[in-house]
């Protein structure tokens, strides 16, 4: 066992006692579910139904999100199976409680303390667990390992910053990712990094790139529709600070009168953006406090959770937000998912920072779907156009479509890899499949 490895062990034995006091903070701070909070000391009120159970992590909303394809075709093909889904942030458990199909649980992660880690084990008893992009828990993974859990890696992500702090500790590192059945980096940047630390790589697979349309509530769409009448939409999809404001007095340049709908990334910064809008003298409505889409509302901010499904099928257009940040001249986010609005045949506007898309904003670009800018002030350069167009908005929407579905086959590749891991099949499931 490494020294690293070993001296981690002993502190996160000796600091645990302290976790119940540190989580009684976050749940101050808004930060823990103060009704579920005792999830993270691996306690918890659900019953473990009988049989073999299946669990998946992912530490907040996007990871969760890239796990529901994997949760579907375990229900069609493995019924017989348990799903638990654990996630690490309140946002992603509000967001799974919407999204996660009847009969998988979800629970709050526990910290990385052996008594934690134990108690969820204990009350668990997982037979395979699979961990997405790098959420990588030493404690949790190993204690996991030594009791015969198989474990995979899958759509693993490794950041400069991270791969320079797992080469300062490379016995722990290697401890760690030999500990995994299988790891399926989502890059080869990643692959490669991961094979250095010593990780077996079994391929590629990157679970964003999987799965179907975001829902929506058809009623919704119905109603919004009829409010916005024959205005053209655009919608500015998981925007961050700054970016709002930003896109707005940006698209003052067009020469149509449109409805803005703003979707920021973390609704919770809907006060945010309400100041800087009243601030310029923006008119708007805000969702979360009970704001209307009427026929006079040309700026609507939907600072609400799980709702972009409807928002991006009310759209003529879509720019994609977290991708403006160092135009702005505020630190990179990385872009967020472009398949979102193509995968429902909607054009896309990104902005120059997609580090985190990189090769599915390239593969869409190439095959006109969307369309890259400079800065918020390029956009009405190309969204005025497509508005004044929809021939060619719709065409460039299925262009985005056909594209998408290519990006897609990721999932049928990782079930291959997946299945032999999983425990034998009851009976009853051989009989349904």
């Amino acid at each position: 066992m490494s020294p690293a490895l070993i001296a981690y062990r002993l502190l996160t034995r000796l600091l645990e006692p302290l976790a119940p006091r540190l989580l009684d903070a976050r749940v101050k701070q808004g930060k823990e579910d103060a009704a579920r909070v005792d999830e993270r000391l691996g306690v918890t009120t659900v019953t473990r139904p009988p049989g073999d159970l299946v669990w998946l992590h992912g530490v907040s909303v996007g990871e969760t999100l890239s796990l529901l394809p994997l949760v579907e075709r375990l229900q069609k093909v493995r019924p017989d199976l348990t799903i638990l889904l654990t996630s690490g942030t309140v946002t992603s458990a509000a967001l799974m409680a919407q999204r996660l199909p009847a009969g998988v649980i979800h629970q709050f992660a526990p910290v990385d303390g052996p008594v934690a880690v134990a108690a969820f084990l204990d009350h668990w008893r997982p037979s395979l667990g699979v961990f997405v992009e790098s959420e990588l828990w030493p404690n949790l993974i190993l204690t996991a390992h030594r009791r015969g859990v198989r474990l995979a890696l899958v759509s693993a992500r490794v950041t400069d910053r991270t791969a320079q702090g797992w080469k300062r500790f490379p016995g722990m590192a290697h401890a760690l990712l030999t500990a995994f059945d299988r790891v399926l980096p989502q890059d080869e940047t990643s692959a490669a990094t991961l094979q250095t630390l010593g990780a077996r790589i079994d391929g590629l697979v990157n679970l964003k790139l999987s799965g179907g349309p975001l829902p929506h509530d058809a009623k919704a769409f119905i109603a919004l529709s009829a409010a916005i009448g024959d205005r053209p939409v655009v919608v500015a999809a998981s925007t961050h600070e700054a970016e709002e404001i930003a896109i707005v007095r940006a698209l003052d340049a067009l020469d149509q009168r449109i409805c803005l709908i703003l979707v920021p990334r973390h609704p919770e910064r809907g006060t945010e953006i309400a100041t800087a809008l009243t601030r310029d003298d923006y008119r708007f409505a805000l969702r979360s406090r009970g704001g209307v889409l009427g026929p006079d509302t040309d700026l609507y901010v939907a600072d609400t959770l799980g709702e972009l499904g409807l928002f991006l099928r009310l759209a003529d257009v879509v720019i994609m937000g977290g991708s403006f940040a160092p135009a702005l001249g505020l630190p990179p986010v990385g872009g967020h998912n472009p398949l979102e609005p193509a995968r429902i045949g909607k054009p896309a506007v990104a902005g120059p920072d997609a580090s985190n898309w990189a090769r599915v904003t390239t593969a869409l670009n190439e095959a006109g779907g969307l369309t890259v800018v400079s800065t918020p002030a390029d956009l009405p350069h190309v969204i005025g156009p497509l508005l004044n167009d929809p021939t060619a908005a719709r065409a460039m929407g299925e262009r985005a479509r056909r594209a998408a579905a290519d990006a897609g086959a990721g999932l049928d590749r990782l079930w291959d890899s997946l299945q032999p891991l999983l425990p034998p099949a009851s009976p009853v499931a051989r009989g349904r499949s």
